[in-house]
């Protein structure tokens, strides 16, 4: 098998003309072209009126040796590589003494346990929120009712935070060993629809989302893992430098060796519980702002020009940085094409804001974060002072919007003219339980109100409109990722003080999104397991 990269053809093209394309690049007979997979398919849109699909293709064909000799010099045409996913460990075909125990079900966690129970280690999945369906519920009442469960809502509860997003699929880690492969394997084996194995940016939509974390529970509990729903880890027990066991909510003690903690970059509980239990932590920057919203028809204008209404692009998205004279890096962050902003808060008496888009991206509207990045020399005061930084402006947006969930907000051109907003404008704010329009300028830092202020029409020069008048802010945008790093050894992926305590995902601070939580979480299964069958006595069984 080759791999082809970099042909590239019209939107307008036919599978005729891309078995055409290869046949012309590789300079072969058509015959000699037995059969081709598409392993990506992105888009160059730099010219709006130009825009081309660029196809990574995996060939089969009956001259192989020939033409790599011919295309030795082209960087081009490689051997494809094997991304088929092999198990550095599986457990023996008797019981082991230990159980790994993983806390949290985001995609780090989850994939965790898909990972540990496949290899036959019979995992214990402790999750703090409820079934994914319950939860959508209960999220539902805060949207709808403005009633907070802080047990199950956005942040919390079987798929993490986020089955409430976007579904994005995509990220910029290294992933030489092709984890990120297995992960769409899975997703698609869960009922994803196969596109996103080789779409550039692919996504599965929030409602998607709900049946495929289903479905991979049930291959977990199948192969022999367990799930325990609000199951809350409240206290570690640790004796001379090594995790014991867990204690729960309701005075449960659950002994282990190996856990696993994908708790999310949310659990600010348990972050202040690993810290009074002496788990090492250090504050991480991370970053806080505003979502923006537009009309998703300038959006497509903007970025794909004559071809905005074109369905094989679909509703077009974005990706700005600005640096601001202040010193300040200013950047937009989970865009949610045809999406809406939605509550996410998990703590009472404060507002969250984040984004959410379904499969069809077909709302009104498009939103981005536009956040500002700030570090610890922003917060100074140890490991959990960024957690009391977001708090702080979490009940400050809480206070702004009236005291009862609703978002305070402000339209650009009165955000850029220093004065508060009143009315609204062509644009209708799409979050729920409601906005109250004011003036945003106490929603942040001053830092960063004097950069994103910059920012905007420093943004416009890119896509036409972005500062438009009628768009609108809303506050505040704050979980961007988490304030806090459990630090961990490069080699064995364990605590650098506390053995046996693997830390994995977002909340960890080693991920950014649901591809990079699920790779890392892939990542820490590996090295958990091989660490269970040397501390059982066993040898490594290779695939």
């Amino acid at each position: 098998m080759l791999r082809l990269t970099e042909l590239k053809l019209p939107l307008d093209h036919s599978e005729a003309d891309l078995r055409a394309a290869i046949v012309n690049r590789l300079a072969i007979t058509a015959p000699e072209l037995i059969s081709y997979t598409i392993f990506r398919r992105g888009v160059d849109a730099r010219k709006s009126h130009a825009i081309m699909f660029i196809y990574t293709l995996d060939l089969e064909v009956s001259s192989e040796a020939d033409l790599l000799a011919r295309f030795a010099d082209d960087s081009h045409l490689r051997p494809a590589p094997d991304t088929t996913y092999h198990f550095v460990a599986r457990a023996p075909d008797y019981p082991l003494p230990i159980r790994p125990v993983i806390i949290g079900m985001g995609p780090s966690g989850l994939f965790a346990g898909l990972v540990l129970a496949q290899a036959g280690f019979r995992p214990l999945l402790l999750e703090r929120g409820k079934a994914v369906r319950e939860r959508t519920h209960d999220t539902f009442g805060l949207w709808r009712k403005g009633i907070l469960d802080p047990e199950s809502n956005v942040q919390f509860g079987e798929g993490g935070a986020g089955t409430f997003s976007d579904g994005k699929l995509h990220t910029q880690i290294k992933d030489p060993k092709h984890y990120g492969r297995k992960v769409l394997a899975e997703f698609v084996k869960a009922g994803a629809t196969p596109e996103i194995l080789y779409v550039s940016k692919p996504h599965i939509g929030t409602y998607r989302l709900v049946g495929i974390v289903e479905q991979m529970r049930a291959t977990i509990q199948a192969l022999g893992g367990e799930i325990r729903f609000q199951s809350r880890v409240d206290d570690l027990e640790i004796k001379d430098g090594q995790v014991r066991g867990v204690v729960l909510a309701d005075g449960e003690r659950i002994a282990t060796s190996h856990l696993v903690v994908a708790i999310g970059h949310s659990a600010r509980d348990t972050f202040e519980m690993l810290h009074r239990r002496g788990v090492y932590l250090e504050a991480k920057p991370f970053s806080i702002g505003f979502r923006i919203e537009h009309p998703q028809a300038l959006i497509d204008r903007g970025r794909h020009g004559k071809n905005a209404d074109n369905p094989l692009l679909g509703a077009a998205d974005y990706k700005l940085v600005h640096h601001a004279g202040n010193g300040r890096s200013v950047y937009t962050f989970c865009m949610c094409p045809g999406g809406t902003v939605v509550a996410a808060t998990s703590e009472p008496g404060r507002v969250v804001t984040n984004g959410m888009s379904q499969y069809s991206r077909k709302e009104q509207n498009a939103n981005s974060g536009i956040v500002v990045g700030i570090s610890p020399a922003d917060y100074p005061g140890g490991p959990l002072a960024g957690m009391e930084f977001q708090r702080f402006w979490e009940s400050r947006a809480f206070e702004l919007g009236g005291g009862n969930y609703q978002a305070p907000a402000q339209l650009v051109g009165d955000f850029l003219a220093g004065r508060p907003s009143t009315d609204l404008g062509s644009v209708q704010p799409s979050y729920t339980p409601g906005v109250k329009l004011g003036d945003l300028s106490t929603a942040l830092p001053e830092y960063a109100i004097n950069a994103i202020r910059e920012a905007l029409p420093a943004f416009a020069k890119q896509i036409k409109d972005f500062d438009l008048a009628d768009a609108v802010l809303t506050a505040v945008e704050s979980r961007t990722s988490s304030p806090v790093r459990i630090t961990r050894n490069d080699t064995d992926l364990q605590s650098i003080n506390i053995r046996g305590l693997y830390p994995t995902g977002e909340g960890a601070g080693y991920a950014g999104g649901i591809l990079s939580s699920a790779v890392d979480g892939i990542k820490v299964a590996e090295a958990l397991s091989l660490s269970l069958l040397e501390s059982c006595g066993q040898s490594q069984l290779q695939d």
